[in-house]
């Protein structure tokens, strides 16, 4: 539920925003904010060209010409950062350094150092920095924690992840993502398997205290280019609360378009959660299993308030997305919507993601 803040807000304060970056995230950014209700001022592509035709394409008035034009718009609170990895750094901190509040594709940066950096800037400056973990914005993964929190499963034993794609599966499929110049070190640990850890860290309430992995790259070049970043990774783990944990990523496994799941183990029941299928919770029991549907007159609170539709009218990942847009504009407007992912987490992925490099090349447990 959303609570209010300590923080002082005009009670005309009204959140206005502007996209840097197209390609299909400024298709969802967009999308989810005129379904949550945010005005866009404009947005800024790689050059006044593509700007423009980003602007037309997406049903936005205003092209900038450059940065500098964005930041000194004075209509602008919150700036959407939606440009290679490589980029994000320096972005971030010229939209803090503007008065910007943002939101940031993850990965927010390729090193954590520089990820609690910026997190710490953020919070000086009294500036929402969110990061959209959106997964985290289906009801039934809400209901999954919920059960969890209120003790339903016992002690947690042990948990499942996985996230599976296919969509550079041929070995000449490629994307500026598969570059370490432009998108980093990692590459699907990074784009995915943060989202998979995020999920499992919310839902579960506990934090991966150390882990090993390995990490696998298929092809050594993708349409004539060498080929440096992983597209799976396998990753074991240990849990504050004593749990094991089980992770597969992967970005070459046919058939998988966007296969997120992770199962949770307790002492006195399972849950299963599966994003192609958002609608449901497996609820697994000694004697008997069964399917919880999502339906706002039997959820918890929580889950029910991200709930926009009766039950029997699916949900999916747009409809997270929107309610993710929501919560940040409520942040911005001084409220504390429960489940906001913000800069912290985007640190918290950056240090997972080093930790899973480390173990593979050094192949050893690492320490978080």
């Amino acid at each position: 539920m959303v609570e209010s803040s300590l923080m002082s807000k005009s009670a005309d304060t009204k959140v206005v925003s502007a996209l840097i970056g197209s390609g299909f995230m400024g298709s969802v950014h967009s999308r989810a904010l005129r379904a949550a209700g945010i005005e866009m001022s404009g947005i800024l592509s790689s050059s006044p060209e593509k700007s423009k035709s980003a602007a037309q394409e997406l049903g936005i008035n205003r092209a900038y010409k450059n940065l500098d034009e964005l930041l000194e718009d004075p209509a602008v609170n919150l700036v959407h950062i939606l440009t290679p990895n490589n980029t994000h750094a320096e972005l971030i901190s010229r939209s803090l350094e503007a008065g910007k509040n943002i939101v940031c594709e993850k990965p927010l940066v390729t090193s954590s150092s520089e990820a609690l950096s910026l997190t710490r800037q953020a919070e000086e400056l009294g500036l929402v920095g969110a990061v959209p973990f959106v997964y985290r914005y289906h009801p039934m993964a809400r209901q999954a924690r919920s059960r969890v929190f209120a003790g339903d499963l016992g002690s947690i034993l042990s948990i499942k992840g996985q996230y599976l794609q296919d969509w550079l599966l041929d070995k000449n499929d490629t994307n500026w993502r598969v570059s370490e110049k432009a998108g980093g070190p990692s590459r699907a640990f990074a784009d995915i398997g943060v989202h998979l850890c995020d999920l499992i860290e919310f839902v579960s309430g506990q934090k991966i205290v150390r882990l090993v992995s390995t990490v696998k790259t298929a092809y050594p070049s993708r349409a004539g280019n060498p080929v440096s970043t992983e597209d799976l990774a396998l990753v074991m783990a240990e849990l504050e609360g004593g749990g094991l944990l089980s992770l597969m990523v992967s970005q070459v496994a046919a058939g998988h378009k966007n296969a997120l799941s992770i199962e949770l183990h307790g002492s006195s029941e399972a849950l299963r959660f599966d994003q192609e299928e958002p609608e449901k919770l497996w609820i697994g029991l000694k004697a008997g299993s069964r399917v919880e549907m999502r339906d706002p007159a039997t959820l918890s609170a929580d889950a029910r308030r991200l709930t926009n539709l009766p039950a029997g009218h699916p949900e999916g990942y747009f409809d997270a997305f929107t309610s993710f847009m929501r919560d940040v504009e409520q942040a911005i407007l001084g409220n504390k919507p429960e489940g906001l992912p913000r800069f912290s987490d985007g640190a918290r992925a950056a240090l997972l993601t080093e930790a899973v490099l480390r173990s593979a090349q050094e192949r050893a447990w690492v320490d978080l």
